[in-house]
């Protein structure tokens, strides 16, 4: 089942969102797509746990696709909240499988849902009033499509297998998005175990129950997907 979705939009390096944001409603999400380009004024933005994240990141690289990411997040939820990027609170839900502090992230407060995810170049955000979960993935090469997909669902292996050779990379990445959207909706990220669940190596994903689930076209060579839980 699919869900109404606003176009996805691109938010540059340290812009602000643009006014005429359509509101986030019931059965809406609001998807924002961040280039991973050069922010210098994230940092001011960021809270001392994410400053601690970013300074113990190595590569240059990736500190550098970090800030963009987190510093277009904070904008971003700063603009549906009404308040200071620097401003937003994240915190913790529990996790519905131990019942420990590490489940989904969520603003103090409430007031909306969001999720973020980055891979390569881009980074993906959605935005809802349900608990929401995107996830966007590089095309992988190919050794590592056929290594991993050991680990889907016993269905989607067989599906995988039947696959000409040169369509497994993009279908594995459009599955594990799937899979990761909607693991991070619900809050059980990978412990949540991929091979539970069936989402398809099809042009479309499997129903999942509770939930809708949409492919989302964002750039070549990538996929992603995001997961909205229904009313």
């Amino acid at each position: 089942m699919t869900m109404e979705t606003t176009p996805v939009r691109v938010l540059r390096a340290g812009e602000a969102p643009e006014s005429a944001v359509l509101p986030v409603a019931d059965g809406t999400v609001a998807l924002w797509l961040l280039p991973m380009a050069e922010d210098p004024g994230a940092p001011a933005l960021l809270d001392a746990e994410e400053h601690r994240r970013w300074k113990a990141l190595i590569r240059e690289d990736h500190r550098a696709r970090y800030l963009a990411a987190h510093g277009g997040l904070r904008r971003l939820l700063g603009h549906y909240l009404g308040t200071r990027p620097e401003q937003v609170v994240f915190v913790r839900e529990d996790c519905p499988v131990c019942g420990g502090p590490h489940g989904r992230p969520a603003v103090r407060g409430g007031g909306l849902h969001f999720s973020l995810s980055h891979s390569g170049d881009l980074a993906l955000v959605g935005v809802a009033a349900t608990p929401v979960g995107v996830d966007v993935e590089a095309h992988p090469e190919a050794e590592v499509s056929a290594l991993v997909a050991d680990s889907l669902h016993p269905r989607e292996r067989e599906e995988f297998a039947r696959l000409p050779a040169e369509a497994r990379p993009a279908a594995f990445a459009q599955c594990w998005a799937r899979k990761e959207a909607y693991l991070k909706g619900t809050g059980e990220g990978l412990a949540g175990g991929l091979d539970r669940m069936y989402t398809g190596m099809g042009p479309e994903p499997a129903a999942v129950p509770g939930w809708s689930l949409t492919d989302v076209r964002v750039a070549p060579s990538y996929a992603a997907a995001v997961a909205l839980a229904r009313p």
